[in-house]
Formats: structure tokens, C-alpha cells, sequence
């Protein structure tokens, strides 16, 4: 036999104060209409991306020629510039902040324009990171601006 008895348990007092009735949930992953591109209807980005995934692959088996290594970057171009619409969109309409992608964007377009250009390493890395910081401040302040956070 337990020691509690059940039948003798005190029942809670009921409370006098309205109740608040719930509140709808929110959706948070629901995208207002303003974030979608002018060519809406038309998936121009998943086809980019799609265009980009069969570039990576087809250039991962060609990686002894030119033509290889040509695909390969396209690829990969293809996936990035898809990836970025997004987030740009996103980005300056105030829905999500995507400070650090758009901030490295410039960074390593930089990087690879300064190193084609024969640039030394010594001077390709600082100069990078200051393309960052200085995008990524940029950045900030405009998300910041747009959604009404204060700095």
C-alpha cells in the first residue's frame, strides 16, 4: 500500500483572472510577396543553380584538360550567383541578414582579381580583409537601417 493517499489531495484553487486567449502563432519562415524577383514565375534561379550543379559535375570528370577546369569554375560561379540572389533579396528588403555571405562576395572577387593580376600573397590577404571590413560595416548599417534597429 503507498503512503499517499490519493483520495485526500488538495485540489488547486481556481483562479478568478480572465484568461488571455492564445495567440495565433507566428509564421516566421514565410517570405512577404516583396522578396520575390521580377521574373517570378520563371525559376531563373533554380535553373542557375541546376545549370551550375551539372557544370560541377561534368567538369569533375574532364579535370585533366582545360575544358574541365573551365566547366568547373562555371559551375561553381553558377551555384554562387544563385545562392546570392537570395540572399541580396533577403538582404535589402529588411527580411533576413546575410551581412557575412554579402560581405565576402567583394572580398573574394577581390582576392581572385588581385591574384590574377599577379599581386604577391603578402599583399592579396590584407587586401581582402580590408575589402571585407569595410563591406561587411556597410552591410551592417544598411540592415540595420532598413529593419529600424538601432546602432
Amino acid at each position: 500500500m503507498s503512503r499517499h493517499n490519493k483520495s485526500k489531495r488538495r485540489r488547486r484553487v481556481k483562479s478568478t483572472a480572465p484568461q488571455v486567449p492564445p495567440r495565433p502563432p507566428r509564421r516566421i519562415d514565410e517570405r512577404p510577396q516583396r522578396l520575390n524577383a521580377p521574373w517570378h514565375p520563371f525559376p531563373l534561379v533554380e535553373l542557375c543553380v541546376l545549370a551550375g550543379i551539372v557544370c560541377i559535375v561534368l567538369g569533375l570528370f574532364r579535370t585533366e584538360d582545360q575544358g574541365g577546369r573551365i566547366l568547373l569554375t562555371l559551375g561553381l560561379v553558377l551555384g554562387s550567383l544563385g545562392g546570392l540572389d537570395t540572399s541580396m533579396r533577403e538582404h535589402f528588403a529588411g527580411y533576413r541578414s546575410h551581412t557575412l555571405v554579402l560581405a565576402a562576395f567583394p572580398a573574394v572577387a577581390t582576392a581572385a582579381l588581385s591574384a590574377f593580376a599577379g599581386l604577391w600573397l603578402v599583399a592579396v590577404v590584407p587586401l581582402m580583409l580590408a575589402v571585407f571590413a569595410l563591406a561587411f560595416l556597410a552591410l551592417k548599417r544598411l540592415w540595420r537601417r532598413k529593419t529600424g534597429v538601432p546602432a
